[in-house]
């Protein structure tokens, strides 16, 4: 049950990052040509690797397992968090949603002021995919890892997180813009209510707090921290639009 939902976890976090990713290069790609968009893009993927081949071991056997779980436990409590509460914002309509095709204009933008150049690997639009690529790609590793190393399952997760790049990647280029269709916010906010669920689990192991059905009680996690969060939605969509009503005009 919990490699499932470890799966299940690192493959939303990566689908959801690497939407993002792929919004750059296709802007990147549409400037300054495919070749030096893919350049940056694998460079920065290769980068990546080696950050999991080299502190995945590392923390495996270099930490005690119940050191390991409460560092990694708050890590991901602390992570899971931030991506819930930016999803609450969105959806209660206090934060704009995440737009990509404003990002992919605004891209495209800002790298047609440094001019084209197609024919080889141009410096500003490989910097440019290279960053998008590794920054959103981070993101993904620090899951990975936290959850990986945890539950023992680092080359699970790391496949799981790979398979889903390069589905992604896959699908961007025969679909080219229509990932933006993708619903980011909501599959943002599973994720996050994921991660709080098994930092909750792991801090608490860590500190040698025995859950009473074992790996199960994630699964209880999950749901409580869901109908959490759902509820703190509905709560900040009532009370704005009681605010909206009273700074209406009359």
């Amino acid at each position: 049950m919990s490699t499932t939902v470890v799966i299940l976890a690192v493959a939303l976090a990566s689908a959801v990052e690497m939407v993002e990713a792929f919004t750059i290069l296709l802007a990147v790609a549409t400037t300054k040509g495919w070749k030096t968009s893919l350049v940056g893009a694998v460079s920065a993927l290769l980068t990546l690797a080696v950050i999991v081949a080299v502190l995945g071991p590392a923390l495996v056997h270099g930490v005690p397992i119940y050191a390991l779980r409460t560092v990694v436990g708050v890590i991901t409590l602390i992570f899971g968090l931030q991506w819930v509460r930016k999803a609450i914002l969105r959806s209660s309509g206090l934060k704009a949603l995440h737009d990509e095709d404003a990002i992919y204009e605004r891209e495209v933008t800002e790298l047609n002021r440094s001019g084209t150049t197609k024919s080889s690997v141009d410096p500003i639009g490989f910097t440019v995919a290279y960053k998008g690529t590794f920054l959103e790609g981070l993101e993904v590793v620090i899951i990975v890892l936290t959850l990986g190393t945890t539950s023992g399952h680092l080359l699970t997760a790391s496949l799981a997180a790979t398979v889903t790049a390069l589905f992604v990647f896959g699908v961007g280029a025969t679909l080219s813009r229509q990932l933006s269709k993708v619903p980011e916010n909501k599959m943002k906010m599973g994720v996050g209510v994921m991660l709080i669920s098994f930092g909750t689990f792991w801090s608490a192991e860590g500190l040698q707090v025995h859950w009473p059905y074992s790996d199960l009680s994630i699964v209880g996690l999950i749901a409580f921290y869901a109908v959490a969060s759902y509820l703190l939605v509905l709560y900040l969509q009532g009370s704005r639009s009681k605010l909206d009503r009273k700074i209406a005009p009359r």
